[in-house]
Formats: C-alpha cells, structure tokens, sequence
C-alpha cells in the first residue's frame, strides 16, 4: 500500500486516534503545518484559524474569516491555559496566510509582564512578519482610536475596503480592559469634544461595523456576566463565531442557544457558527511544546528577515 500510494504520488493523512481525556496535540494538525512551511502569493478569499481537533472524523476544527457582518470571535470560559493557546495559535496561522504587506495585527493582552503567557504572546507577536501593534496600559486608547480613524476611513471609501490590508484585533481577556467597556448611559459633566473620544464607544462601533470592512476581532471573555458588561445586545450579535468552554446551561443557552456547555467536561470546548447555524464538539489544543513553538517562529522570523531585506533604505 506505501508502494502504490508512493508510485501514484497521492498523500494520506494519519490514522485518526480518539484521546477523549486529552487536549488535542498542535503536531497532529497539518494543515497547520503547511501554511507555516509555504509563502503566499496571495491573501486568501477567508483566512483561517484552528482551534482543536473535532470529536468526528473530519479535519480540525476551524474558524474562517471572510469580509462580512459578524465574522468576529468571542472565545467564553475560565479555562485560561486552553483560551491563551487558541489566540496564540490562531495569531500564528493568520500571520502565516498573509503576504507582506497584506495584514496587520494589533495584540492586546492584560498578562503580566514577566509570566509565561506574557512571554508565549510576546514572542509570537516578535516574529509575525507584519505591521504589530502590541498595546498595554495607556498604549489601549491610542490603538483603538487608531483602528476607528482607519475603519472610518474605509466607510468613506477614501480607502477601497476590498483593497485595505486585513486588520485582526487579537485581545486577551477583554475583561481586563475597562476602558473598552461600552456605557450606554449619557454624560452630563462633559461634552464630547471636551472629554475627547470614547474608547468603549469607539470599541463598540468597531464590533459593529469592522468585519465588513476588513478588520476582524478575537477575544476571550471569562464569564457572560464580563460579555454583558463589555458590549451591547447588538454588539454581541457581531460575534457571529463563538467558543463556549464549560458554563452553566443558562449561561450556554444565552450564548450558543443551547444548554450543551452545561454538559462539558474539562477537555472540551463548544465552537458555534450562528450565521451557518452548526454546533461543533472539540478538544482544544494543548500548549504547544517549546520545540514546536520554536521552529514555527523560526518560519515566521525568517519571513520577517527577508521582509525587512527587501526593504529600501531611507
């Protein structure tokens, strides 16, 4: 059978392994391998990320971006280990579908300085090959201010949305970020000119109107109760991609429309497509080991390198 598969020259994918106790191990994904060994000519039509391995036999479990209405991903639970994985995962594979110039990317994550999630993000954010914005502290209402003049931008068509670099959004835990948090209530102390732009307003028209445009956002939340507090019924409602870890039934319910988060065990995740109305089990991916992480940096930083050869000196 190796003889004939190798005379016709046709590929095989691995025999499939159920490890139901298990998160899922990153090296088994090879469409995520290939993305990372090859260099795009071109953007794709909808970029893609993977979030585990299913509890079927198709191919892993994936999320795709297109430019449309909703397509932002709202990543719920307290399972930290397993969310800080699937936004770091996530942020390699959209760099690598990208040519240069094509993308550009703006992290914020509330780790702490010094920790082994402040330190696995940073050093993905160093290697992607494209415009980074790392944002953290006071750095937070400058970002988002920047994102609202180019969306601005866009829905003026002063710049062709089609045309425009795609822009991912990438927060870690959006419930460490008070600013982002959208007040319905009105001021009456200030005028808006005076108190200058609202970053939790400016936050939630980028939910609103960014997918459509070509900017994208991936967060995780720890509960529904931070969801409720950061964004409006509507807003939420841009979030067309969801994640559930583990939550009570009611809590499930109002986000996925099911009560099946109320039945996960410790290495299972829910990912919901509203828009395509499908509910897909799946093991999230464990932390990749340093040897993995090291040698897909390498691909992206040798990207990078040539990038940064090729280009003219001022």
């Amino acid at each position: 059978m190796n003889d004939l598969a190798a005379h016709t020259g046709r590929r095989y994918g691995k025999p499939l392994v159920f490890e139901g106790n298990a998160p899922a191990d990153i090296r088994e994904n090879e469409l995520l391998g290939s993305v990372l060994d090859s260099v795009p000519a071109a953007p794709p039509v909808a970029a893609r990320c993977w979030l585990g391995a299913p509890n079927s036999i198709k191919g892993p479990t994936e999320v795709a971006f297109q430019r449309q209405n909703g397509n932002h991903l709202l990543i719920v639970g307290q399972r930290d280990e397993a969310s800080l994985t699937m936004l770091g995962v996530s942020l390699l594979a959209l760099a690598a579908q990208y040519p240069a110039g094509a993308a550009k990317f703006v992290l914020m994550h509330g780790a702490v300085p010094g920790s082994a999630e402040a330190d696995f993000m940073d050093r993905i954010a160093r290697a992607i090959p494209h415009p980074i914005v790392v944002a953290q502290g006071q750095d937070i209402s400058s970002a988002i201010n920047d994102l609202a003049t180019e969306l601005k931008a866009r829905g003026a068509h002063e710049t062709p949305a089609h045309a425009a670099p795609a822009i991912f959004l990438v927060i870690l835990g959006l419930h460490k970020f008070k600013k982002l948090r959208h007040e319905d209530d009105f001021s009456f102390s200030m005028s808006a000119g005076e108190a200058g732009p609202n970053p939790g307003a400016q936050f939630n028209e980028i939910i609103s109107e960014g997918s459509g445009h070509g900017i994208h956002i991936l967060t995780t939340v720890d509960t529904l109760n931070s969801v409720n507090r950061f964004m409006n019924r509507k807003a939420l409602g841009e979030f067309e991609l969801r994640v559930v870890f583990q939550m009570s039934a009611n809590d499930s319910a109002s986000l996925i429309d099911s009560p099946a988060a109320g039945n996960l065990g410790l290495h299972r995740a829910l990912y919901f497509n509203e828009h395509e109305g499908y509910l897909e089990t799946f093991r999230p991916y464990a932390a990749p080991d340093s040897e993995w992480l090291r040698q897909a940096l390498e691909k992206l930083s040798r990207r990078k390198a040539a990038v940064e050869d090729a280009a003219p000196v001022p």
